[in-house]
């Protein structure tokens, strides 16, 4: 749990409180929504669990999208992600929360101050492992992908619904896995999240490439809704 805003806890934070919070947010996003408007930059907002393969996603796509990228990570201690990205060629920044479980976009917009961006067409930005929180926050990106890897489980749409519901994308990962986990059914965790969200599914892999394509595709289908604004 985040001890500035409480995430939804009206015992810990009050809920005037907790509103206040949400709209000054809301505020800093439609300025940074701004900033990307202006440079022609699509912003995707990448959430999803730890461990679901969100930077494993990007170091592939790096590697064959043609695509140029930047990128912020959010992590509680360390700076582990964003020194992986920039060893797979992508222009990137840690943003190390401490406590918090997600980013919010005043974080974001201060990243962007430090960030070296020239000449990038999609920023994305690698929201902190959660399932829960980050669903919250507007950081002012023109489209969320949630990242669920099948190793979680088929029942995670339904337990956590916030998140999908909120997604335009869902990327389904690690499915070279799937051979090696019996009663595990990619079907089924379609069928789920059908159940809560109208989003569109892909399933890729990081390791064989499977879905790599479609995904990159995906992206810049968004593109012209950063160009249209540039």
């Amino acid at each position: 749990m985040c001890d500035t805003c409480g995430c939804g806890d009206s015992e810990l934070v009050p809920v005037e409180v907790q509103k206040r919070v949400l709209e000054d947010n809301d505020h800093r996003a439609a300025h940074n929504r701004e900033h990307f408007d202006r440079q022609g930059l699509l912003a995707l907002n990448l959430m999803g669990s730890p461990g679901c393969g969100k930077t494993a996603l990007l170091e592939a796509t790096a590697g064959q999208s043609g695509l140029c990228l930047a990128a912020m990570s959010g992590d509680l201690a360390t700076d582990n992600d964003a020194d992986r990205l920039k060893a797979a060629g992508i222009p990137s920044l840690s943003i190390t929360t401490g406590s918090a479980c997600h980013l919010d976009a005043a974080m974001v917009h201060h990243a962007l101050h430090h960030l070296e961006m020239d000449g990038a067409e999609v920023l994305v930005v690698e929201n902190v492992g959660n399932l829960v929180c980050p669903a919250i926050y507007d950081l002012g990106q023109h489209a969320n992908v949630v990242a669920l890897s099948v190793t979680e489980g088929e029942d995670k749409p339904l337990k956590y619904p916030v998140m999908f519901q909120k997604a335009d994308l869902v990327l389904l990962t690690k499915v070279d896995l799937l051979p090696h986990l019996p009663g595990v059914d990619a079907g089924r965790i379609r069928d789920n999240l059908a159940r809560v969200t109208p989003a569109e599914v892909l399933e890729v892999s990081a390791v064989n490439g499977q879905g790599l394509e479609e995904w990159i595709g995906w992206v810049l289908r968004q593109r012209p809704k950063a160009v249209a604004s540039a």
